[in-house]
């Protein structure tokens, strides 16, 4: 009887391993299906931040539209023209002025002339209180005559000066109006840029800009869609402008 014992005690060892290693595999089953749950959960609720290429508007794969206010901006062209170049800009910004000066008068000659493109205009007003200023002189003197803003607009990169350096006054700005014997009443000029009438335009144009979350200035979109080349390569944006007037 004594063997017979051992033989049970030893058959009932081996089914107690066995048991053990059973549990053992469904333990790691279960805990490996809980981990890739988990990761499942992760994948599946972490929301794209703005280092992702993917959610940045300033990237190659836009996720914003503009929705720029076109009827309300100073406009250069035929309004109804296939294709629309906004320009956002900061009146005391040098780049700005290079743009102005070596680009868009080749945009203009190429395009805006011949009714193809309307060219308009948005503040980027973010250098400081100077940059403010000018723009709410440049939008009064929108509001009385388009034809008039473009003059200013090119008056005010042709006489920029050091950024913040206490020049752009409203006295300055209403002189300067004259002296380019803008077509407007310089009366209502002064008033407006003194009781400060555009500051909700210049308020909305910037906060267009936080929207798109523009980083720099110039910055150009063609047609809802922004141009990521260099601000003064022209022949880059010109590929931009006849793709947009392609319907790419």
């Amino acid at each position: 009887m004594q063997p017979k014992k051992k033989t049970t005690a030893l058959s009932q060892r081996k089914r107690e391993e066995q048991l053990q290693k059973q549990r053992m595999k469904r333990l790691i089953w279960f805990s490996s299906v809980a981990v890739l749950l988990v990761l499942i959960i992760v994948v599946f609720t972490i929301k794209p931040n703005s280092s992702n290429p993917a959610s940045n508007p300033n990237s190659s794969n836009k996720v914003v539209k503009p929705n720029f206010p076109y009827d309300t901006l100073p406009v250069l062209g035929n309004k109804e023209a296939k294709v629309k170049i906004v320009e956002f800009g900061d009146y005391q910004c040098p780049a700005c002025r290079d743009f102005t000066q070596q680009v868009k008068p080749q945009i203009v000659k190429d395009y805006v002339d011949k009714g193809l493109v309307s060219f308009y205009f948005m503040n980027f007003s973010f250098i400081g209180e100077e940059s403010n200023l000018a723009a709410l002189a440049a939008q009064a003197v929108y509001h009385q005559n388009n034809d008039a803003f473009w003059k200013y607009y090119e008056a005010l990169y042709r006489e920029q000066g050091a950024e913040n350096s206490g020049r752009i006054t409203e006295a300055y700005l209403v002189d300067l109006a004259k002296k380019e014997n803008l077509q407007i009443d310089y009366n209502k000029l002064q008033q407006d840029i003194e009781q400060k009438k555009y500051q909700d335009e210049v308020d909305k144009h910037n906060t267009k800009t936080n929207e798109l979350n523009i980083q720099y200035s110039p910055t150009v979109y063609v047609n809802d869609t922004q141009y990521t080349g260099h601000y003064l390569d022209y022949d880059s944006l010109k590929k931009d402008i006849e793709k947009a007037l392609k319907g790419e």
